[in-house]
């Protein structure tokens, strides 16, 4: 009798155990004796938008408007000293002296209070710089041709290998056209671009004819049904009438290959030069038809107000800024997000 109860007892104990041990691996998430416990996954980060990264970018004009501003007393009128500071805080950042008497004589007469006027000057900016089309070109049929100018030490190689590298990420096939054959390295330098962002490269000799390259690469993108052409191009203003003829004769020769091309003309000026910058687009408007602006080095200076001149002065649109050294740091320019990161 008492084997048969013992018996009894120690099958109910290991039904117990039975059930405890089901009820606890319910309960625990099962995992790999030999995995250590898996880490807190890292929160990813998010990608800057626009407004921020163009807002990084003018981190130091905002500075130096900023100081102005935050010598101004919260519900005082301006007197003419305080309108003068202002005047002089917007042509240190370079919006030019025209545009920056304008803005302050209308802010003057329409009696805008301290507290609203970073506001109103940021939508005064805005809507100056907003009246053009910002896209950049593209052929209705065909490969689009895209030429680009600029002084030499302008970004001009890096602003095509980043514009490159846009087009080929949006699905588009590209080529290069390595017609800046005068200065040493040009060519090797949009090699190395253009292996980083994965698009081949038509190049001749050093000292070749430019237009006989762009010759050879337009026809060479018909053939293959290539999307974008993007033609690179020296930048010699001490020889303006050599520079004159180049451009002129590659537009010729690519018009002739295909009509209506070049269907755009970019201009690439350093934002760190500010006024030099605007008297260099001056140049080139003689020069060739520029049809936009793209502006690099933006995050580098304490003059980004240069893309208000630009479009007051030139009538140019900056349709392109570059906000850094990588591939992806070329934005389409965004005149809301530009007046923003200008006046915070």
């Amino acid at each position: 009798m008492n084997d048969v109860l013992g018996l009894v007892v120690g099958v109910v104990v290991l039904l117990a155990a039975a059930g405890g041990l089901v009820w606890f691996t319910q309960r625990t998430p099962a995992r790999s004796v030999f995995a250590p416990p898996e880490p807190d996954a890292e929160p990813e980060e998010k990608p800057a938008t626009l407004i921020d990264r163009i807002g990084e970018a003018l981190a130091r004009t905002r500075a130096g408007l900023s100081s102005v501003f935050g010598g101004f007393a919260p519900g005082r009128a301006l007197d003419a000293d305080a309108w003068e500071q202002l005047e002089e805080a917007l042509i240190r950042a370079d919006i030019g002296p025209r545009t920056a008497s304008a803005l302050v004589t209308s802010a003057r007469d329409a009696k805008v209070p301290v507290e609203d006027l970073r506001g109103w000057l940021a939508n005064e900016v805005a809507r100056r710089v907003a009246r053009f089309d910002f896209d950049i070109a593209s052929a209705p049929t065909g490969p689009t041709v895209i030429l680009v100018v600029g002084v030499n030490g302008a970004g001009k190689t890096t602003t095509i290998g980043k514009l490159a590298s846009r087009y080929k990420l949006a699905g588009k096939s590209v080529i290069l056209g390595a017609a800046d054959t005068f200065r040493a390295g040009a060519i090797d330098q949009l090699k190395v671009w253009g292996e980083r962002a994965g698009v081949p490269v038509v190049a001749h000799q050093e000292g070749a004819d430019p237009a006989a390259v762009c010759h050879d690469t337009v026809k060479s993108a018909v053939a293959k049904g290539i999307d974008v052409v993007i033609l690179d191009t020296a930048g010699r203003l001490q020889a303006h009438a050599a520079l004159m003829d180049e451009l002129g004769k590659i537009c010729r020769v690519v018009g002739k290959l295909l009509p209506g091309a070049p269907h755009e003309c970019l201009l690439v000026l350093d934002g760190t030069m500010g006024q030099n910058a605007l008297a260099q687009a001056r140049v080139f408007k003689e020069v060739t038809k520029v049809t936009g602006i793209a502006l690099t080095k933006l995050d580098g200076t304490a003059k980004g107000g240069v893309v208000v001149a630009i479009a007051e002065e030139l009538n140019l649109p900056v349709k392109l800024v570059g906000c850094g050294e990588k591939l992806d740091d070329l934005r389409d320019f965004d005149a809301q997000a530009f007046a923003k990161g200008l006046f915070g």
